[in-house]
């Protein structure tokens, strides 16, 4: 097969991306286009539902990469929610073996969600809403990793 059919072939064969913006009340939840082109919030779900959410999610979308964010402080120390996340990111790799599994730096990501509500002219009243900014920052989680591939 020609090389620039093969790299086509790659493309349009990949799975898309899912990330995760983890928290103990609720979880926004972003995912690629079909073309790993677009990241787009998918929704924000109550965290206890997480698993079984991922489970249906993963295979309907086929997802082939989970992004969890890191919390981390300014001087890299642990947040109050790191060592949940790391528990996360094992239970993620045991059940899903055959999808990879990247943790990425969030810091500032409810910062810079909330400013890009701002910058994109939502009222308060959608400015107070957590879940959604949970989702916006589960996008700018993905759209970093998407830039670092």
């Amino acid at each position: 097969m020609h090389p620039r059919f093969l790299s086509l072939h790659y493309l349009y064969n990949m799975g898309r991306k899912l990330a995760i913006d983890f928290g103990l009340k609720r979880t926004g939840i972003a995912i690629t286009d079909e073309m790993n082109i677009i990241a787009s919030g998918l929704a924000t779900v109550d965290s206890r539902e997480l698993m079984t959410f991922l489970e249906k999610t993963v295979q309907e979308k086929n997802v082939d990469t989970i992004v969890l964010g890191e919390p981390k402080r300014m001087d890299q120390s642990d947040s109050h929610i790191s060592q949940n996340v790391r528990y996360l990111h094992e239970d993620l790799v045991k059940k899903f073996p055959l999808i990879q599994v990247v943790l990425i730096d969030e810091r500032f990501t409810s910062k810079m969600a909330f400013q890009s509500m701002i910058d994109n002219g939502m009222s308060k009243k959608q400015r107070q809403n957590k879940g959604l900014i949970d989702e916006i920052s589960a996008t700018i989680i993905l759209q970093s990793y998407m830039s670092q591939l």
